[in-house]
C-alpha cells in the first residue's frame, strides 16, 4: 500500500503486524481524492480512527497544511507515526504541523476546540452503529467542523446516514452490499 497522488505520490505505507486492521485501499483513496480535487489544497483535516493514517496522509500529499490523526491502538500509532514521518519527508512539509494522538475518539472528540476543513472518518464497520450517532452529535455540538467542512465516512452502502443536523451531500462508490463507499455529508443550513 502506498500514497496514490501528489508530492508524496508512491511513498510506501507501513501496515502493523499482529493487529486487525482495514487499510483504505489506493483505489478507494484515488476515487476519493480525483473527486475533491484542488479543494483539499491548505486545508486542515481529521483522521479519526486513523490506522495507518491513509486517509489523512494522502491529503498532506495532496496540499493539506495542518492535520490531526486519532488512532488508540499503540501498534497502529507507531506505524503512522513512521509513515507520517515518511510523508512528510517526501513532500517536504514540515512534520509539526501534523499531530498523532495515541486516543480514545470519543474522548477527543469531547476535548477538542478546532475547526476542521474535512473529517475522514472510518471506523471499524461492526462498531459503527454503536459510535456513529454518538460521533456526528459530538462533531456537531462541539463545531469541529467548519460551516463548509465535509464529513467523510468510508462504510458499507448499507450503514445508517441519517444523522441529526446533517446531510449526504455526495455518495462515492459502488452501491454492492460489502463494498465500501463514501458518503460526504455537511452540515444542514
Amino acid at each position: 500500500m502506498r500514497i496514490c497522488g501528489g508530492a508524496a505520490k508512491g511513498i510506501p505505507l507501513q501496515i502493523p503486524k499482529g493487529i486487525e486492521i482495514r487499510p483504505a485501499t489506493e483505489a478507494n483513496r484515488e476515487r476519493l481524492f480525483s473527486s475533491l480535487g484542488e479543494r483539499v489544497t491548505g486545508t486542515h483535516f481529521l483522521d479519526l480512527f486513523a490506522g495507518t493514517g491513509a486517509y489523512g496522509l494522502e491529503a498532506l500529499s495532496r496540499g493539506a497544511q495542518q492535520g490531526e490523526f486519532v488512532e488508540n491502538h499503540r501498534k497502529a500509532v507507531n506505524s503512522l507515526r513512521k509513515n507520517l514521518g515518511n510523508v512528510c519527508k517526501s513532500a517536504q512539509m514540515d512534520p509539526s504541523h501534523f499531530s498523532v494522538n495515541n486516543r480514545d475518539v470519543n474522548e477527543y472528540l469531547k476535548s477538542k476546540v478546532a475547526s476542521f476543513d474535512f473529517i475522514f472518518l472510518d471506523p471499524p464497520y461492526p462498531i459503527f452503529p454503536e459510535i456513529g450517532p454518538m460521533i456526528f452529535e459530538i462533531i456537531l455540538k462541539n463545531k469541529i467542523i467548519k460551516d463548509d467542512g465535509l464529513l467523510i465516512h468510508e462504510a458499507p452502502p448499507e450503514s445508517r446516514s441519517d444523522f441529526d443536523g446533517w446531510e449526504v451531500v455526495r455518495i462515492i462508490g459502488k452501491s454492492k452490499r460489502g463494498c465500501p463507499s463514501f458518503k460526504l455529508f455537511k452540515l444542514k443550513a
